[in-house]
Formats: C-alpha cells, sequence, structure tokens
C-alpha cells in the first residue's frame, strides 16, 4: 500500500536536490519573475507602484550584486569553515587593483606614467593596464586574490578565533599602505582611479560584442538602458556563484570544511587534513572576494584605497550576524537587508519630508522624527547638510541601525533572519498542531 506522505524521500538525489519541495520551486519562480520585473521596469509593466520595483531602486540593487558575490565568499571562509576573518576587504581590493592592472586603458601597455601632485593631473594615471577584455582580466582577478589567500594563509593557520581576526585586520591596512605607495595603479589616495568598463570585447577592438555601459538593444530583441544590462549582467553572475557555492557545501570538501569548523580536533582524527582544507577555504573565499571586487569597482567606475577599508569588511560581518552564518539563503537576506537598508531609510526619511511639504496625513509624525536644525524642532533624525552631533543624519542612524540589530540578532536569534525563516517554516509544517 502507497502512502503519499508530504516530504517523504526516496532517494539520495531527492534528499541532496538544491530545491527538494514543490514549495521552494515555486517561490524560487516567484522570485526570479520579481527581478525580471525589476530590471525591465516594472511600473511600465504592470501596476506594482513605484516605490516597490521602480526603477530608483535599480541602482542600489546592481550595486548590492558584487557584494552577494563577496559575502559569499566570506560565508564559505567564516560560516562553513569557521575562520575569524576581518580582511575580507583587502581581497576584494586585491582582485580590483588586478583588474585595471590587466583591463584598464591600454593605449600605452604598461605605460604608467607617475604622478605629480602639483601638476594636478589625474586622468594620464588612467593609462596604465594592458586594455585585455573582461574574460580575462575578470577570472584573474579571483585567482589573483586566491593566490594571495594562498601566500598568507600558513600564517592565519598559526592562530585561531579572536587572534586570526587581529591577524586578518592587519591585511587592510597593508593594503591601504599598498594603495598610497602605487599611485599610479591605485590612483589619488582619496579620488582614486578610472576601472576598465563591463563590456565584453574579443581582444582589444573599440566595438565591443556586447556593450553594457551604453543604452541599445540587447541582442537586438529588446531595448534596454545601461542600468538594466549591468543589473541582468551581474545577477547572472550572481546566479552562478550561488550555484557554485551550494554545490561546493554538498561536496567532500565542503562537509571536510564543516567538520573543520564544528570541530578541527575531531575532524583531523578522522583523516581531515585541517591544515590543506583551511588553505583551501582561505583560497575560495578569496577567489569569490577578488571577483567581487574587480565588478564593484568596474560598476562603480572611479574607486579609491580608502573604499577597501576594515568599515567594508565589517559589513559582511554584519551580513552574517544578521543572516544567518553557514547558509546560502541566510549570506543573500543578510546582504539585502544590510546594504539595501541606508536606501530604504532614505528613501522612507524623504518621503516623510514630502508628508511635511504638502500636509500628508503623516506630516505628524514627520514633525516629530525629522528635524532640519531649526530652533523648536527635537526630532532625531536630521535633514541638514551637517549633522555629526544630535541630532543625526540618515548617514549616521544606519550605523546605530547595524549596531542594534547585530546585539539584537546575537541574544534573541544567532541564526539570524535565516533562523526566523526556520521558525516560520517549521510552524506552518505542523499547523495545527503545537508539536
Amino acid at each position: 500500500m502507497a502512502f503519499n506522505r508530504p516530504l517523504l524521500r526516496t532517494s539520495y538525489e531527492q534528499d541532496a536536490a538544491i530545491f527538494p519541495t514543490v514549495t521552494q520551486k515555486g517561490m524560487m519562480t516567484l522570485f526570479g519573475v520579481v527581478l525580471l520585473l525589476m530590471g525591465l521596469g516594472a511600473p511600465y509593466l504592470s501596476a506594482i507602484p513605484e516605490w516597490f520595483l521602480g526603477p530608483t531602486w535599480i541602482n542600489p540593487v546592481t550595486n548590492m550584486l558584487p557584494l552577494a558575490i563577496a559575502a559569499l565568499g566570506f560565508n564559505i571562509l567564516v560560516g562553513v569553515t569557521g575562520q575569524v576573518s576581518l580582511g575580507h576587504a583587502f581581497f576584494m581590493g586585491v582582485g580590483a587593483y588586478t583588474a585595471v592592472a590587466l583591463g584598464g586603458n591600454g593605449d600605452e601597455p604598461l605605460a604608467c606614467i607617475p604622478f605629480h601632485e602639483e601638476l594636478g593631473i589625474l586622468e594620464e594615471r588612467d593609462q596604465c593596464g594592458l586594455g585585455l577584455p573582461i574574460w580575462i582580466w575578470l577570472p584573474l582577478s579571483g585567482v589573483a586574490a586566491a593566490a594571495v589567500g594562498i601566500f598568507v594563509s600558513p600564517a592565519a593557520m598559526k592562530v585561531r578565533g579572536l587572534y586570526l581576526a587581529i591577524v586578518t585586520v592587519g591585511l587592510v591596512f597593508i593594503g591601504l599602505h599598498l594603495g598610497r605607495m602605487f599611485p599610479e595603479y591605485a590612483g589619488d589616495f582619496e579620488s582614486g582611479r578610472k576601472w576598465p568598463k563591463l563590456d565584453i570585447k574579443f581582444w582589444k577592438e573599440e566595438e565591443p560584442l556586447v556593450a553594457l555601459t551604453d543604452d541599445g538593444q540587447w541582442f537586438g530583441l529588446i531595448h534596454l538602458t545601461e542600468e538594466q544590462k549591468q543589473f541582468f549582467f551581474l545577477l547572472t553572475l550572481l546566479g552562478g556563484a550561488i550555484v557554485l557555492s551550494k554545490n561546493l557545501v554538498r561536496t567532500r570538501t565542503g562537509r571536510a570544511l564543516q567538520a573543520i569548523r564544528d570541530r578541527d580536533i575531531a575532524a583531523e582524527v578522522m583523516g581531515v587534513p585541517e591544515f590543506q582544507y583551511k588553505r583551501l577555504g582561505f583560497a575560495i573565499s578569496s577567489f569569490y572576494a577578488g571577483v567581487a571586487g574587480a565588478l564593484f569597482a568596474s560598476y562603480n567606475g572611479r574607486m579609491s584605497p580608502v573604499n577597501w577599508s576594515l568599515f567594508l569588511s565589517v559589513d559582511f560581518v554584519a551580513i552574517l550576524l544578521i543572516g544567518g552564518a553557514g547558509t546560502i539563503a541566510g549570506t543573500m537576506l543578510g546582504t539585502v537587508f544590510v546594504e539595501l537598508t541606508p536606501e530604504v531609510v532614505k528613501t522612507a526619511t524623504e518621503w516623510l519630508g514630502d508628508q511635511t511639504a504638502s500636509n500628508g496625513p503623516l506630516g505628524w509624525l514627520a514633525n516629530i522624527l525629522l528635524t532640519t536644525g531649526e530652533s523648536g524642532d527635537f526630532g532625531p533624525i536630521s535633514t541638514g547638510t551637517v549633522a555629526t552631533g544630535w541630532p543625526m543624519s540618515v548617514f549616521f542612524w544606519n550605523f546605530v541601525i547595524y549596531g542594534v540589530l547585530i546585539i539584537v540578532f546575537l541574544i534573541f536569534e544567532p541564526l539570524g533572519l535565516y533562523g526566523i525563516w526556520i521558525k516560520i517554516r517549521n510552524y506552518w509544517k505542523r499547523w495545527p498542531f503545537s508539536y
């Protein structure tokens, strides 16, 4: 007699599937449709409100996609392997400067013009590079970062825990110092230099095979803006990175990395070579960071060494703590939450300001929360240009939000947003029973 029992799995293939249930497959399909609508400009295709999926969101979301790739690498090192690191921004910088050295303006290959501060020459430094196409400089950015990760891993293997975090912090400051030492590659320490475009070329021809940095037809099928083209390109790369990361966790290598995370001594007793796998974890994580750094810099156009600072590394720590370490879904949830929260807070603040100006129904709330710095205003959020003290600007309130959320999740929900989702899912699985 056959029973149709929910979640019954009768083979290893079913148990190891990335999306084992129909619900998960349906949710991912719906999520893909939402991303497609946002990329194409949802307000022009449907009745979806502009504030939800409008064109104003495509730039923040596209800027978030390379950081999501870097967060996947950080999750492999910290969440899967269990190695505490605060140097992820350094490896992103390694990948970014490898990209600019290989793919930068190559009118005079490697003829890097030294910077003379008294002349104020900024454009000449942008001539440094070989001018190679993206299909060369992008993977080699990851390879270069992975090579540096392998090089520094023996020193990192000698320590663990808090001491490992301090060692990796040193890498960030080394990277900042190197940025000052090589201005022909890094550019001015504050203003930086231009990065190669995301256009896809076969070699060094003027007209790219696929132009991603101007408006036009996408393979002759549909007209897309520059922002839309880069959104779909980076989204495709993120999808590939997610699949690779998920499959890595399901392999023998992934299980060995998790065994080291859970109990490294026991794993080594069982035959897992701790040093080799920890080094491999560093290499894979650095590869992801290098590719992400190259994409992040190329999308933004001009970056300076100060962009690869400790604050960027702390962002990834916040992503894992808020989203949920050791899981792909938690990493993605944390990335979306951490990277888009400033934009949400900014949009909400502007909307409240409009409520005051137009005497809207929530104008009273804006009067309580917002202040312009004039006498008689006591709101905690300043809309003025200078807000270094109290009340604070939206920029500084974002740091407060991150700090409070990290404390709250560490105390009440160590698994982060993914843990909250697990509780909701389990509740509906056993509903209407309470056990």
